[in-house]
């Protein structure tokens, strides 16, 4: 069945968003096994999610599988690219070129995902110019002209906390609408602007909860 398209009036949860990029990688990595076909159950099983959870959160853009047979693999990759719009490849600016940055430039893991850093920003001029992964660190003074000439719409944020606010303030005024952050702190951005989150610290704390600690120390 084809793809349906969400309704404007229809507000898909954010929370089910959230879990199709890990259908989408669970199913990449089915597919890189030779797997042609697979269902809810097991999909739920790799994922430890319930598969009617699976099951309702695909009937919002649609019917991909079929009674008995269950999804084709390749087919609900195609749709569930189509559905998060990674039909093309995302340009993506990093900002910061300190040890993180230079480790987000460096990984190439994202194209095949479907980004491409493709742009690096920095204060420090003993940075500038240099070159990380075949892209050359631009000066945080060509930052606006650079987005705004090249209508870059996805940052990765690798700044101190303390100017991590002001930087995206610059972006956001810039054009950038989706913004991945790697400071430890929470940051204010327009309704229109999507913001993540990747903090370990925050993810090990959220661990340690669960942990038995009564040997540990």
């Amino acid at each position: 069945m084809a793809l349906i398209a969400p309704d404007k009036e229809t507000q898909i949860p954010d929370i089910v968003i959230g879990r199709l990029p890990v259908y989408l990688r669970a199913l990449s990595f089915m597919h890189q096994q030779g797997k042609r076909t697979t269902s809810s159950s097991e999909l739920g099983r790799r994922l430890g999610i319930s598969s009617a959870q699976i099951r309702k959160d695909l009937s919002h853009f649609g019917e991909f599988g079929k009674q008995g047979t269950g999804y084709h693999v390749q087919h609900l990759i195609k749709e569930l690219r189509l559905i998060l719009k990674l039909d093309n490849i995302w340009p993506v600016a990093v900002i910061g070129a300190g040890f993180l940055g230079h480790a987000l430039a460096s990984y190439n893991g994202f194209e095949e995902r479907g980004f491409q850093i493709r742009w690096i920003f920095d204060t420090d001029p003993t940075q500038i110019g240099k070159v990380i992964n075949g892209i050359t660190i631009q000066s945080m003074n060509e930052l606006e002209n650079t987005i705004e000439l090249k209508h870059i719409k996805i940052a990765l944020l690798a700044v101190p906390a303390v100017h991590a606010q002001s930087v995206t303030d610059r972006l956001v005024d810039a054009g950038v609408e989706g913004i991945l952050n790697y400071a430890p702190i929470n940051l204010v951005v327009p309704d229109h602007v999507n913001i993540g989150y990747s903090d370990p610290v925050v993810q090990l704390q959220h661990m340690t909860y669960y942990i038995n600690s009564d040997d540990q120390f």
